[in-house]
């Protein structure tokens, strides 16, 4: 069930509405945009296929786009986030060759390996935490096919620094800090595998993510600083991790709708649909932001130049004129279903090579489909009674209980 909030004046609604504030906004001025201020600052809210297009258009500008926090937590500072034009489309390639949909195989079989290879251990227990195991089973795959190296003994404290930088910047208090202090000290642990792999005191393979990343040149044959390259290579691990949640939601869809399990396990256009229809319903990431380049209007509201605009991802994916039912989860509604690039934004929209849509997107469809296919065809379990509620005033969000599974048995 996804627990709605509810509030009053816009710190208050921005506060208590999470992945709804946006759309709440815009229904109260009721238009798909609206320009309020939020402690003091003018932005422009958009949401809706319209608005996509306009926010992954030359209109709009990454650079100083980004809040500081953000930056000092979840993607650092000089990164591809807040590059435009030839810097951001060259960084962009670096990504694209690491990422893309061939790329990524090598990296679901070994989600896969590592998943099998601790499937006897949750035999023996009584529970299992399914969030909080696949975080640690992700941040392994993604550390070895990256060629990044990560004792057994490191992957439980590089989890919960990667799950920190991702929970924390959009709170305040314990979880921002915890975050911040994971910024500095997964920077530093990367920052120093860098260096090693390019004064040669460090093995790494030709080709790899590490390899890539740590002799990647900038626009005039610069190479990155180790301070840019290892915050680039966390934007490869981190992302990565942060699959757990949607592993988890399919976990809780599965349950919830189990007439689907036998569908995704024996046809491919249906596991498609399946993790499709995920991405949409559940909420992952909120909003992206970027800067006005120029003034523009939209939908008959003025937005000047140099104004920061938030585009709604989430209420995008469930706004009413793209989606029959939008709460409703069907992912029969994706069988059909001819993708424009701007409708379907769970990471961001447009052009992968051009624009800002996430590099990643092939990466989690694959690791999504691996994960539905494990839980339905290589193990049973059960979900005992617990609090599956996912709070959209909490962002990122998570089922309540984070899904804890028992009875699991491999099926031999």
């Amino acid at each position: 069930m996804l627990k709605r909030g509810a509030g009053f004046g816009p710190v208050g609604r921005l506060i208590t509405g999470g992945y709804q504030f946006i759309s709440g906004e815009c229904d109260r001025a009721g238009s798909d945009v609206t320009q309020i201020r939020v402690l003091g600052i003018p932005v422009a809210l958009l949401r809706g296929p319209a608005a996509a297009r306009l926010f992954y258009s030359d209109q709009l500008q990454r650079r100083g786009a980004n809040p500081q926090r953000l930056q000092r937590t979840l993607v650092g500072q000089g990164t591809v986030q807040g590059l435009d034009g030839e810097r951001h489309h060259r960084r962009k390639a670096m990504f694209l060759s690491l990422l893309g949909p061939d790329q990524v195989q090598a990296l679901t079989a070994e989600l896969a390996r590592q998943w099998r290879h601790r499937l006897p251990a949750w035999e023996l227990r009584d529970r299992v935490v399914m969030f909080d195991e696949v975080g640690e089973l992700l941040c392994a795959a993604v550390c070895r096919w990256a060629g990044m190296p990560l004792p057994d003994s490191d992957i439980p404290r590089r989890t919960r620094q990667l799950h920190a930088l991702i929970d924390g910047p959009a709170a305040v208090g314990p979880r921002y800090w915890r975050a911040r202090s994971a910024r500095w000290s997964t920077q530093r642990w990367a920052a120093k595998v860098i260096t090693k792999v390019r004064n040669g005191t460090a093995p790494v393979t030709d080709g790899s993510v590490l390899h890539t990343v740590a002799f990647h040149t900038d626009t005039g044959g610069a190479i990155l600083s180790s301070r840019t390259a290892a915050a680039e290579l966390l934007n490869v691990l981190r992302p990565v991790v942060a699959v757990d949640r949607f592993i988890a939601f399919t976990a809780v869809a599965l349950e919830q709708h189990p007439q689907w399990r036998e569908r995704v396990a024996t046809s491919d256009d249906d596991l498609e649909a399946f993790v499709q229809e995920v991405r949409r319903y559940y909420p992952f990431f909120p909003a992206v932001v970027g800067k006005a380049r120029k003034e523009f209007d939209f939908n008959g509201e003025h937005v000047p130049a140099g104004r920061r605009v938030v585009l709604d991802l989430y209420g995008t994916d469930h706004h009413p004129n793209s989606w029959s039912n939008p709460e409703v989860f069907d992912p029969d509604r994706f069988t059909h279903w001819a993708d424009d690039r701007y409708t379907l934004i769970p990471q961001g929209g447009g052009d992968y090579a051009t624009g800002h849509r996430c590099a990643g997107e092939w990466a989690v469809l694959a690791l999504m489909r691996t994960a539905v296919r494990l839980l339905t065809t290589e193990m049973t379990y059960q979900l005992p009674q617990q609090d599956l509620t996912v709070r959209l005033n909490r962002i990122p969000a998570i089922p309540e209980s984070r899904v804890v599974l028992t009875h699991i048995q491999p099926i031999t």
